[in-house]
């Protein structure tokens, strides 16, 4: 079995466009009701950025039923060999993943879905080379991570499990850099799956910027954290910032709003 050696290598990405349903969307945040038409602007610039990546994109249409819908990362995990759906675990998100069910069959031929009692959202699911970090949360439970881990192992592929306390999902405290390099909030930092790792730690002032994307050679990163972006410069990363205010007000952050692949 061939597995990518590089997993911030990608060619294409998968986005959904916010439906105007948005600002109904599941929230602890406490920043306000986001703006529904600057949503629509910052996504378009996502957009392009991984365009500007060398990524092609598909752009699946709104879904008002699902104010949520637009964080389309939570409904799969892809490799380049397989594809994972996975089964998020609030209601109201429950029939996001059919649509993206139904276009992941024009990439993949070999997917599987993840099933009850499991739940799994692909927040949690963080991959590093040829091993796959799985979030234990409120969103994903011990049953969806233990379906996912023996799935993947059928591809040479490795899993561990990562019990974690505040965060909403795994990737919202650490994103893998490449270079053998995590960013990481404080929370993470400790974890002993991630020592063999050299990291970037965030500052508690700066802990929304510890989820950003590593995209072939850039990392795309979310404007107004200064000291954890010079640090990422300092060591040597192309970055490059965009504004995600009206995303953060849902809890949401760049690795949300696509699901990218190598095909």
């Amino acid at each position: 079995m061939t597995i990518l050696k590089n997993s911030h290598s990608f060619n294409k990405a998968m986005v959904r466009r916010p439906g105007k349903s948005l600002v109904n969307g599941i929230t602890t945040a406490g920043l306000g009701q986001p703006d529904y038409h600057l949503a629509c602007q910052q996504h378009e610039r996502y957009i392009e950025m991984l365009h500007n990546c060398g990524l092609e994109i598909t752009v699946l249409d709104t879904e008002e039923a699902f104010p949520d819908s637009v964080f389309i990362e939570d409904t799969a995990v892809l490799t380049p060999e397989f594809a994972v759906v996975c089964r998020p675990q609030p209601a109201s998100r429950s029939g996001e993943t059919e649509s993206v069910s139904i276009r992941l069959g024009d990439f993949y031929s070999e997917t599987h879905a993840i099933q009850d009692p499991g739940t799994i959202e692909g927040g949690d699911v963080m991959q590093i080379e040829d091993s796959f970090y799985i979030g234990i949360s409120d969103r994903t439970n011990e049953a969806g991570a233990d379906q996912f881990i023996r799935i993947i192992q059928d591809y040479g592929y490795k899993g561990f499990k990562i019990a974690f306390g505040d965060l909403l999902h795994l990737k919202t405290g650490i994103s893998y850099l490449g270079e053998n390099t995590v960013l990481t909030c404080t929370e993470l930092a400790a974890e002993s799956c991630f020592h063999r790792f050299e990291k970037i730690l965030v500052n508690t002032s700066e802990t929304y910027a510890a989820n950003c994307i590593r995209v072939n050679e850039t990392v795309i990163f979310p404007s107004g954290f200064p000291e954890t972006r010079d640090m990422l410069t300092r060591r040597g990363f192309r970055v490059l910032e965009t504004d995600m205010s009206e995303f953060r007000k849902l809890d949401g952050g760049l690795s949300c709003l696509s699901l990218r692949f190598f095909r």
